[in-house]
């Protein structure tokens, strides 16, 4: 690759240190509803966005003009007014969009609030747990993922799983490691009504946040969130387990694989998702790579650095290391059964 001029490479980072403190808008917009308000408006001009917000209209034309300056808003000149286009709306202020993208923005900004404590890891070696993290990173990341989980997760990958669909829709016990939030696992209960599902998660509060999800869906009947480990969650005969974008930020991922096969029924499935990488460095040093191995640096490997083992996997462990940690565990059977640009899509069985 040849080296960019000087000015070239200032240009990128310019366009970087935008995005940057972008990230820090996003969250303005997001708190205060600013995005919310302006789509379906036909546009608004700054007093009129204050106005519909209850918030002041100095701030706000100055958030505006950023806005429109990053591309997140459209700006018409004639008529001084602001608005969202539909691509902009899906990204911004639909939550059901497969598109939507805030809860990216709200991850990012849990990172920079938790930077003392990565720089100390980087020091000392050690790790920083989950629930060490801000806040903002269990609500935004469960914001994040369930767009995926929404598009894709009953539609595409259930239905790539060797006998799996059938089995849920004419009722099957179904284990969900690692549930965050219970995005997931929603997901999977709504669509399946004749199974039942239990989500497990370490940590604490977002077990409680699971259950009032759940419970807000209506679904409290069918769906139990418990706190565990993936190395000791409880129950056995399990049809499906899943694990969702999680084994690589565990200390111990080969102990947890190997309870994981464990806990199946003889003919059971392990559906295992993980972000989106080729087993080669060089393969993964594009826009999907930058933002994995970034999160993977600040969240991903200091939260396998905290627990037994370390292990330390990465975002981008890729399909071959994620094979042999199964195949270690015991796993017979490992494939590929789909992917997304954001994920890879593994069947293992015992």
């Amino acid at each position: 690759m040849a080296t960019p001029s000087v000015d070239e490479f200032l240009g990128k980072l310019v366009g970087d240190l935008g995005a940057a403190m972008s990230a820090a808008l996003v969250g303005i917009g997001d708190k205060l509803g600013l995005y919310k308000a302006l789509a379906g408006s036909g546009g608004l001009t700054p007093a009129a966005l204050a106005q519909k917000t209850h918030t002041d209209e100095r701030y706000v034309r100055e958030w505006l003009s950023a806005q429109a300056a990053a591309g997140y808003v459209d700006y018409d000149p004639g008529s001084g007014m602001f608005s969202l286009n539909e691509v902009q709306v899906l990204a911004f202020a639909d939550e059901s969009s497969p598109a939507h993208f805030l809860g990216g923005f709200q991850v990012t900004r849990s990172v920079y609030k938790d930077l003392d404590k990565i720089v100390e890891a980087f020091k000392t070696g050690k790790g920083v747990g989950w629930h060490e993290h801000d806040a903002d990173l269990f609500c935004g990341t469960e914001r994040f993922f369930r767009t995926g989980y929404n598009a894709n997760l009953v539609p595409a990958w259930i239905p790539a799983l060797e006998g799996v669909d059938p089995k849920l829709r004419k009722g099957a016990k179904v284990a969900d490691v690692g549930c965050g939030h219970g995005a997931s696992t929603i997901v999977m209960a709504r669509a399946y009504p004749s199974s039942t599902f239990t989500g497990f998660d370490y940590h604490e509060p977002s077990v409680v946040a699971a259950r009032a999800a759940a419970a807000k869906a209506g679904l409290g009947d069918r769906v139990r969130f418990e706190t565990a480990a993936a190395k000791t969650f409880p129950g056995t005969g399990y049809d499906l387990v899943c694990i969702f974008d999680a084994l690589h930020d565990m200390g111990d991922p080969v102990g947890a694989a190997r309870h994981v096969r464990e806990s199946l029924a003889p003919d059971g499935t392990w559906l295992l998702v993980e972000p989106f990488a080729h087993d080669a460095l060089e393969k993964n040093l594009n826009p999907f790579g930058r933002i994995f191995y970034a999160a993977s640096t600040t969240i991903c490997t200091p939260a396998s650095r905290s627990q037994e083992v370390g292990l330390a996997l990465g975002a981008q462990a890729g399909p071959k290391r994620l094979e042999a940690v199964c195949r270690e565990a015991g796993f017979t059977r490992f494939r590929k059964a789909t992917e997304t640009p954001f994920n890879l899509i593994f069947e293992a069985k015992p």
